[in-house]
């Protein structure tokens, strides 16, 4: 079993219409309950419970999802694995609950999802009591709902899209799907705050070493408009 308190990559070799489209989930893990964070597209449910145990981690000791934002490779499986009962809780931003609930249409698609009940809401800034510690950093500019999440005792950033990675190097959000830019970049300069000592990015997998200088350089770099 993985030590307590631990936050670990989750691979998901997902296909998209004959594509091979990877994409790292986490998993936040304390020995007893397990917390998925993302959930892939759609029809992902054994997918992800097979990579789950191949981490020691039983799909039932899953007890809460939180979600990092609205678009679809990040909510398309969460339907499914919450149906059949309400023993996994859903935890989003509260500017992401219309989205997940079918209130409102998806931002980048226009269209409903499927709708889900989201347990409880969080706001920037909060603890979450799990696993030790997981703080809330909300970080719009990808989408208006965007929120990554901070594990305190691993000092292990899960930045959703709001940073990608190349090759193990840590790359700035995909601009061609980041509708504000500028806000995006005021997003990663409050990563500044934090001390970080690894990353795991949902496009591109996990880095590690010099991020507070990567971090800089990122903002430094990158253009807002």
């Amino acid at each position: 079993m993985p030590n307590k308190q631990e936050v670990i990559p989750l691979l998901l070799k997902m296909d998209a219409g004959g594509t091979p489209f990877p994409v790292h989930a986490a998993v936040i893990w304390d020995g007893e309950e397990a917390t998925l964070v993302d959930t892939g597209i759609p029809g992902q449910h054994e997918l992800i419970r097979s990579a789950l145990e191949e981490q020691g981690i039983p799909f039932e000791r899953v007890t809460r999802i939180l979600i990092t934002h609205q678009d679809r490779d990040h909510i398309g499986s969460l339907p499914e694995l919450v149906s059949g009962g309400d023993r996994i809780e859903v935890l989003c931003h509260e500017v992401c609950k219309p989205y997940l609930e079918g209130k409102a249409p998806l931002i980048k698609s226009g269209m409903l999802a499927t709708p889900v009940s989201v347990t409880r809401t969080f706001q920037d800034g909060d603890t979450l009591p799990i696993a030790g510690g997981l703080r809330v950093v909300y970080t719009p500019g990808h989408t208006p709902d965007h929120t990554s999440f901070y594990h305190e005792p691993s000092r292990t950033l899960i930045s959703g899209d709001a940073l990608t990675a190349q090759d193990g190097n840590l790359m700035p959000f995909n601009p061609s799907f980041t509708p504000n830019k500028e806000e995006a970049v005021r997003s990663i300069e409050k990563l500044l705050d934090f001390d970080i000592d690894t990353v795991i990015t949902y496009h591109g997998g996990v880095c590690s070493g010099n991020i507070r200088e990567r971090l800089m350089e990122i903002v430094r770099t990158t253009p807002r408009e």
